[in-house]
């Protein structure tokens, strides 16, 4: 192993601290690459090995065209997308064996875009201020697995609280490229994708037992606005023989605004795959907001207290409507086998007689419409279950068995 680490840093004005954390890679015994996406300025006191007319080449552009690009925020955009192309080319080329990045904000989120090209499993760091309190996570993580480090200082000057934060850094990339797992393991037959959120555990859990009794793997993701897209993604890798997607609430989000949005392409990647796949309408009866923070026109709705951090808003008759078009309209284009299966009982653990979700009528009105909206030939089974009854759990497990035995009969 080559052992190389490639650094992505504005020099123009981090110079000296990208050249610290450099030095301190040497000498644990690590190769770099230092990468300039300083737009403006030369590097202060570091010379990188690809400067920053080179790196914005990889973007089909020039420095001198960034720098009269008319805005910051264009600048910016294009050295993003050069550093992005770069990093994909020296991964390809077997040329980097991790990475890390440092920065305000701007540069930070540079850096990040740039890092999370990298599979899962290639090491991959980010050292930023705002790595704290209530900035989005989203720009420094994405659907990647980023270390984040907050820096507690701003990123100017080597004073002794910033080169603890960059040593401990460098020690951790170290440990990681020389003792951790270089990469996802090639996929096997057995591995399953499955969704889940607190209010589906039990359920999941013995989804989970049910599958591995058929020798299935299941591998859960929660379902909080990224890891429904970060299982599409690996699914697209080729990671999984099939899914699950027991917890559907990232479609609901993006109606009313909730924190758990999982984008305009949740539940229209799988399908475009050809995998099997189970779907349910697990929590569709929510969308999440941070305590305290639900917007005015839903604050005569129905609310649960999660925890002290979140809490979750009925869905209105109205969406439960537009979800199930929504449903039809994106499984309809699935291009596997595939079945629906909708608990009858409640759709949410607030969802149950007594409960403040309890609505039968609303529920009943989603499951009659998609009956009427989805395409012909796509099962649909109805189960007089609440959604976290582990046995509903398993019944769905035996659903997707079924599926795929059915398919690999057929294929």
């Amino acid at each position: 192993m080559s052992n190389n680490v490639l650094i992505v840093g504005t020099l123009d004005t981090k110079g000296p601290e990208f050249a610290y954390l450099r030095d301190r890679l040497e000498e644990l015994g690590l190769h770099t690459i230092v990468a300039d996406v300083g737009i403006l300025e030369e590097p202060l006191e570091i010379t990188p090995d690809i400067d920053h007319a080179e790196v914005a080449r990889y973007g089909g552009t020039t420095i001198e065209a960034l720098q009269t690009a008319g805005s910051r925020g264009k600048a910016v955009d294009g050295m993003r997308e050069a550093v992005k192309q770069l990093t994909l080319s020296l991964y390809r080329d077997g040329k980097i064996d991790a990475a890390v990045s440092m920065g305000g904000a701007e540069g930070a989120v540079m850096g990040a875009a740039a890092l999370m090209q990298l599979p899962v499993g290639m090491p991959k760091v980010i050292i930023s201020p705002i790595a704290s309190g209530k900035h989005y996570f989203d720009p420094l993580v994405g659907t990647s697995d980023m270390m984040v480090v907050h820096s507690v200082v701003d990123i100017l000057g080597l004073n002794p609280i910033a080169c603890t934060v960059f040593d401990n850094v460098a020690a951790a990339l170290k440990g990681m490229v020389e003792h951790g797992r270089e990469q996802l393991p090639d996929p096997a037959d057995q591995y399953v994708a499955v969704t889940m959120l607190g209010n589906t555990t039990k359920a999941v859990m013995a989804l989970k037992d049910r599958l591995a009794e058929d020798g299935y793997e299941a591998v859960i993701f929660h379902s909080n606005g990224v890891g429904g897209p970060a299982m599409e993604e690996l699914a697209e890798a080729g990671q999984f023989v099939g899914v699950i997607d027991y917890t559907t609430n990232e479609v609901n989000d993006p109606l009313v605004g909730g924190i758990h949005d999982g984008g305009p392409d949740r539940l229209r990647r799988i399908g475009a795959l050809g995998l099997p796949q189970v779907v349910v309408p697990g929590c569709i009866d929510f969308s999440v907001f941070h305590a305290g923070a639900i917007p005015p026109p839903l604050r005569d709705r129905p609310v649960y207290d999660h925890n002290p951090e979140y809490t979750l808003v009925r869905t209105s008759p109205d969406e439960m409507l537009e979800l199930a078009d929504i449903f039809a309209e994106r499984l309809g284009a699935a291009q596997g086998p595939i079945r629906v299966a909708v608990p009858t009982e409640g759709l949410s653990i607030p969802n149950e007689p007594d409960g403040v979700f309890w609505n039968p009528e609303s529920d009943a009105a989603f499951l009659e419409r998609l009956k009427d909206k989805l395409r012909a030939d796509i099962p649909i089974t109805t189960h007089p279950k609440h959604v976290n009854d582990p046995a509903f759990g398993e019944e769905v497990a035996e659903l997707f068995i079924e599926l795929v035995r059915k398919e690999e009969v057929t294929s």
